[in-house]
C-alpha cells in the first residue's frame, strides 16, 4: 500500500446515507487530525439542472485536488469521505460508462484501509440523495471494487455510537 507523504489514508465508502460524512469528522476529532468532506455535495448543490458524465468527473478531478491539499494538514492520519471508487460506481449505474483514468487512479490512490459502511441505519433523505432502495445494491458493488484491488478493508455496522467505536477499533488495529 502506498503511503502519501507518510500519511495514512483512510476512506470511508458505502451507500448514501449510511453516516460516512459523520463518523469521517467523529474520527478526524478523535484522532486529532483532518478529513476531506465529499465534494459532490457542494458541487451538486449549486448545480442548476441536471448532473451529467462530464459532472461526475469534475467531481472526482476536485475530490483528488482537495485530498492531496489535506494531506499537508494531516497529523499522521487523513479521512477521506469518499473517493474514486464511488465515483466508478456513480458513473457506471447512472451512465454506463467509466473513463479508464477512474479505474487508473483506484489503484494507484489506494488507501491504506477502507471502512465500508452497511446499510443497517435508516435511511436519512435530502435534496442529493437519490437510492434509498438500492443501499444494498450499492453496498454490495462497493464491497466487490474493493475486492478486486485487494483492499484492506473492514465493514462497519451498528447504531451511532457503535459504527463510530468499530471504526475506531479498526483504525487502532492499523496503525498498531
Amino acid at each position: 500500500m502506498e503511503k502519501k507523504n507518510d500519511i495514512i489514508r483512510i476512506a470511508l465508502i458505502g451507500p448514501e446515507s449510511t453516516a460516512k460524512s459523520s463518523l469521517s469528522e467523529a474520527l478526524a476529532k478523535y484522532y486529532n487530525t483532518v478529513w476531506v468532506k465529499e465534494y459532490a455535495r457542494e458541487y451538486l448543490s449549486h448545480l442548476k439542472s441536471n448532473y451529467t458524465l462530464i459532472d461526475i468527473l469534475n467531481i472526482a478531478k476536485e475530490q483528488l485536488k482537495i485530498e492531496k491539499k489535506e494531506l499537508k494538514n494531516a497529523n499522521k492520519i487523513l479521512f477521506a469521505d469518499t473517493e474514486l471508487i464511488i465515483s466508478k460506481v456513480w458513473c457506471e449505474d447512472v451512465f454506463n460508462v467509466c473513463p479508464e483514468w477512474i479505474s487508473q487512479k483506484i489503484i494507484y490512490n489506494k488507501y491504506d484501509l477502507y471502512l465500508l459502511t452497511y446499510p443497517d441505519i435508516p435511511w436519512e433523505a435530502d435534496q442529493l440523495r437519490e437510492n434509498p432502495n438500492r443501499r444494498i445494491y450499492f453496498y454490495n458493488w462497493y464491497e466487490k471494487e474493493l475486492n478486486k484491488i485487494n483492499a484492506k478493508y473492514v465493514i462497519i455496522k451498528g447504531e451511532k455510537e457503535e459504527r463510530l467505536k468499530n471504526c475506531i477499533a479498526s483504525v487502532d488495529i492499523l496503525l498498531s
